[in-house]
């Protein structure tokens, strides 16, 4: 199942980029990119000097990690990671913000040898040249992963940027976040985001309506070719929401009339919490039938005040569908199954056992984790996974927040 969900574009995979091959002038590129990122780094840490002053707010979270794997294939291996993910946001009176957050990664063993392994996918293109510079004993990296700004009004707002634009109430698999989608055997990761514009009109407090751009998936595409543009609208109620999404992507190759995409979610909190999620993907030239829909729906029921909480979500994943492999993710099966159980011994700490199952081929990706918070701001994560057969990863994390 791993081969399923190892290229998901999730923080893993978006901060394991590329190592490319180095040309005669590599030693000078490498000497070059190297001191760029070390300026970077001293401009961040000698900025917050004066962070107050310029109206500034940084927060974010380091995590330092160490992970092992064992099985046929690969072998037994270890790595270790250094990333920080930090966030910075300046208001302009009270109109208008600037948000960014970039990402910085360190890195050796098993995350840098994912790294190379992923290089495959870049080569070729303009852009081979990577991020990641070699220290003594480690590959680094920089990547910038939110950049936008946001005009406000009394009841509008637009943005702008590199940005995520999230769609539907689905907690696992997230049909109908098609331009952001979620890793499911990485729940926590940051995901990927798109340069494109929204504005949202707000008639009243329970009721929103959207309206977006995005780019092309292809950064090169110059004729607007494969860009999206859509609409959306969410009604909330006090127990139950809903919301319905429409979205055009412009004509390209292999869809001359273009791609429609039309959704819906809905989420009700009754004695369980409910939530649907439905995305229909409509290829006039591929002559899309049931093959386009992805469809998830759920329950979560939370027991003892919450010490016990139970998690399920179903998805049927058609073949040409927003969550299908090659259409935007990498599901293979046409049926899965998520379900977890978080049990809270305390205040500070918790278990959960999760398992997804693939019913078309009979595998299963069984995840285990332990979280404890040490003190405010600090947490130690243990995880154990099984995401293919024969094949096992362990990892133990510190996480900072500041």
């Amino acid at each position: 199942m791993e081969k399923e969900f190892n290229h998901e574009p999730s923080r893993t995979a978006t901060r394991l980029r590329t190592i490319s091959s180095w040309c005669s002038c590599g030693l000078w590129l490498k000497n070059l990119k190297r001191q760029i990122f070390l300026l970077f780094v001293v401009a961040v840490l000698t900025s917050g000097l004066n962070l107050h002053a310029e109206g500034m707010t940084v927060s974010g979270i380091l995590d330092s990690s160490l992970q092992s794997t064992a099985g046929d294939a690969p072998g037994f291996s270890l790595g270790m990671e250094e990333y920080a993910n930090i966030r910075f946001q300046s208001k302009i009176r009270d109109r208008a913000a600037v948000y960014g957050a970039v990402n910085l990664i360190a890195a050796t063993g098993n995350y840098a040898a994912n790294a190379e392994q992923m290089s495959a996918l870049g080569i070729g293109s303009p852009f081979d040249s990577t991020p990641y510079v070699y220290g003594e004993n480690y590959i680094a990296g920089i990547e910038l992963e939110r950049l936008y700004f946001r005009l406000l009004g009394e009841s509008v707002s637009f943005d702008g940027g590199l940005m995520r634009l999230p769609f539907g109430y689905g907690q696992v698999w997230g049909s109908s976040d098609f331009l952001n989608p979620r890793n499911p055997l990485k729940p926590d990761a940051r995901p990927r985001a798109i340069l494109g514009t929204a504005f949202f009109w707000y008639p009243t407090e329970e009721t929103k309506l959207l309206t977006f751009y995005s780019a092309p998936r292809d950064p090169l595409s110059q004729k607007g070719g494969g860009s999206f543009a859509g609409l959306s609208f969410d009604k909330h109620w006090n127990k139950a929401s809903i919301q319905t999404l429409y979205s055009f992507e412009t004509p390209k190759k292999g869809s001359d009339n273009g791609i429609h995409r039309a959704g819906l979610s809905l989420k009700a909190d009754l004695i369980l919490g409910f939530v649907i999620d439905a995305l229909y993907t409509y290829n006039h030239k591929a002559k899309t039938r049931l093959d386009g829909l992805s469809f998830s729906g759920g329950a979560d029921y939370s027991l003892f005040g919450g010490k016990l909480i139970f998690l399920a979500e179903y998805l049927y994943n058609g073949k040409t569908s927003s969550t299908a492999k090659d259409y935007g993710r990498t599901f293979s099966n046409t049926h899965y199954l998520y379900t977890s159980l978080t049990l809270r011994f305390t205040d500070y700490t918790n278990v959960s056992a999760a398992v997804i199952i693939g019913f078309d081929d009979t595998s299963f990706a069984p995840i285990l984790s332990l979280n404890h918070d040490l003190f405010q701001g600090a947490t130690l994560i243990i995880s154990a996974q099984r995401p293919e057969e024969r094949y096992y990863l362990v990892s133990t994390k510190l996480r900072l927040r500041f």
